[in-house]
């Protein structure tokens, strides 16, 4: 079920003068129900231009966004309603933390709702329960925290709204191994006992191909490729042409089975690859 579809949208920047960008050509896209969708692409092809008219921050100069089949830009003295239904977590978030404690941080879009403060207080908790910040951090100064954990503080800023449709650029970037794990676990977590919709602008092809279960591939402002993970990264050839590539674990195996070794085609993440490697490197050891 289609939850969010674009219609032929445009969208260019100094219109009208030599300068002019155009940084979204033409674009259609149906984005379905309660997936999480992984937006890849170079720096400067469209991505995060995208994501801004998601949630009505920027106006399509042509064309049309759609949320539940309806123009979000039919009513536009509205269009500040509609944030609270799509979530937007701009890159590097944790520069636009300003509260004094954590927990006033993250309450801050609640607060806006107007609701009572017992709903506000339980979604703080609620929303720090999925980013894994402990409760005893929520009267803490968030500014005496790491910079992964303000991170997750500003994401659950915005996971306390409970929105519908949730669209981060570059989540995890910049952040170690650890961090990126909880921050992924986080949206994975929101997403499975809410049934929202994800979509994450990332240049990790590894955290795509694990936590993502479809792609968008855009380049110079349009869309370049579609479709399943399976479906993108077994078009390497394609990616390769506009240097982008598949994640490097789907690289070895496919030197391996290039090899002899009958290992499957579709492995995109260390996982898939121990789970397929085990048992022959088993058989080989008792042979």
């Amino acid at each position: 079920m289609t939850v969010l579809e674009l219609r032929d949208v445009c969208y260019a920047y100094d219109k009208g003068t030599p300068m002019q960008k155009d940084a979204v050509r033409h674009i259609s896209l149906n984005i379905e129900k309660g997936s999480m969708t992984g937006l890849i692409g170079h720096t400067g092809c469209g991505k995060s231009t995208l994501l801004r008219m998601l949630n009505g921050l920027l106006r399509p100069d042509s064309g049309c966004i759609l949320l539940d089949g309806v123009d979000i830009w039919e009513k536009p003295k509205a269009i500040s309603a509609l944030r609270f239904r799509v979530g937007l977590v701009m890159q590097y978030p944790e520069y636009q933390l300003f509260d004094e404690t954590v927990g006033a941080d993250i309450a801050y879009g609640p607060r806006n709702m107007k609701l009572t403060q017992e709903e506000i207080s339980a979604r703080v908790a609620e929303a720090a329960d999925f980013v894994g910040i402990p409760h005893s951090m929520l009267e803490k100064s968030p500014f005496e925290l790491s910079g992964g954990q303000k991170r997750r503080v500003a994401i659950a800023g915005v996971i306390a709204m409970r929105p519908e449709i949730l669209v981060l650029d570059e989540p995890a970037a910049g952040l170690d191994p650890m961090g990126r794990e909880a921050i992924f676990n986080g949206l994975t977590a929101y997403r499975r006992a809410s049934g929202a919709t994800v979509i994450v602008v990332s240049h990790s092809m590894e955290d795509v191909a694990r936590y993502c279960d479809r792609m968008i591939v855009m380049n110079e402002g349009s869309v370049y490729m579609e479709g399943t993970k399976e479906d993108v990264f077994s078009r390497a050839d394609k990616l390769m042409e506009i240097g982008l590539g598949v994640p490097e674990v789907t690289r070895l195996v496919s030197l391996l089975r290039a090899g002899g070794m009958p290992i499957p085609q579709s492995i995109f993440t260390v996982e898939d690859a121990e789970r397929a490697l085990l048992p022959l490197l088993g058989g080989e050891q008792h042979a």
